[in-house]
């Protein structure tokens, strides 16, 4: 993400501003459509589920299933590139701690119907939710799962909702500071844009941040600057050598145990 906003840098003296606005768009979601991977394939006990945005658009999501009858759930949001399906053996994982996964493809990517705006994602959490709440999964026993972009996605919807918790993994304050680190000038066109720090505030809902310290797209020092914007209760977890895209493998086991026990705490079997 970081290389691609470099390359918007002279685009953005010359454009005005909703042409910029469309043209962030287009860097920051990197979608792809289709399934590359399929769960009956990867042997995945999984559904397909299908539901609509506030404003009309299709949604495609899948429902991984725990084993055994599950009483709470993970919301699992995706970062900027690729989609749902690439992280079905994650979410897989992610079921055998005891939770029911709802793995969403944002709207545009995968198997959804739309265009990728940061309004648009947004809204397509917030519709997840809702399907969360209509198979029978009370807010209080839902814990989100943001990755990277996700995690802005993340931050906006646990606004002062009910949540079980929140777990954010390699996430920015803001876009407009990852620019900054890489780019300057646009920053500042990038200001307000996916800015997880002005409303982390508004959390309502315990936090488990974690962020590999060699992140070579969002910087280490952002992930501990969004975190301490958020209230308590939280927890800040390192893991050593990880990169953006590989927390979940640099950290194997310890990385899930770590999950587990957060989903332990606030949402106990």
């Amino acid at each position: 993400m970081r290389a691609l906003l470099a390359g918007l840098a002279v685009a953005a003296a010359v454009l005005a501003v909703p042409v910029w606005g469309r043209l962030v768009d287009r860097v920051v979601f990197q979608p792809t459509p289709g399934a590359e991977l399929r769960p009956d394939e990867l042997g995945i006990d999984t559904r397909e589920v299908w539901f609509e945005a506030e404003d009309g658009v299709r949604l495609h999501a899948y429902h991984v299933r725990a084993p055994g009858a599950a009483t709470r759930a993970i919301l699992l949001l995706h970062g900027n590139a690729g989609n749902a399906s690439q992280r079905l053996p994650l979410a897989a994982a992610y079921a055998r701690l005891g939770a029911d996964v709802l793995l969403l493809d944002y709207r545009g990517y995968g198997l959804s119907a739309g265009r990728p705006t940061e309004q648009g994602v947004y809204a397509d959490a917030r519709a997840a939710l809702g399907e969360l709440g209509a198979q029978g999964f009370q807010e209080g026993r839902v814990v989100l799962i943001g990755q990277s972009l996700g995690g802005a996605v993340a931050v906006d919807l646990a606004q002062r909702r009910p949540l079980a918790g929140v777990v954010l993994e390699s996430t920015f304050s803001s876009l407009a500071d990852v620019a900054r680190g890489a780019v300057g000038p646009v920053a500042l066109l990038l200001r307000g844009r996916f800015d997880s720090a002005a409303k982390i505030p508004g959390l309502r809902a315990p936090l488990l941040c974690l962020h590999g310290d060699r992140d070579e797209i969002v910087p280490f020092a952002l992930g501990r600057a969004l975190f301490e914007a958020a209230p308590e209760p939280k927890t800040f977890e390192a893991f050593p050598g990880a990169g953006h895209n590989d927390v979940a493998l640099v950290g194997g086991a310890r990385y899930f145990a770590r999950i587990g026990r957060f989903l332990d705490q606030v949402a106990p079997r």
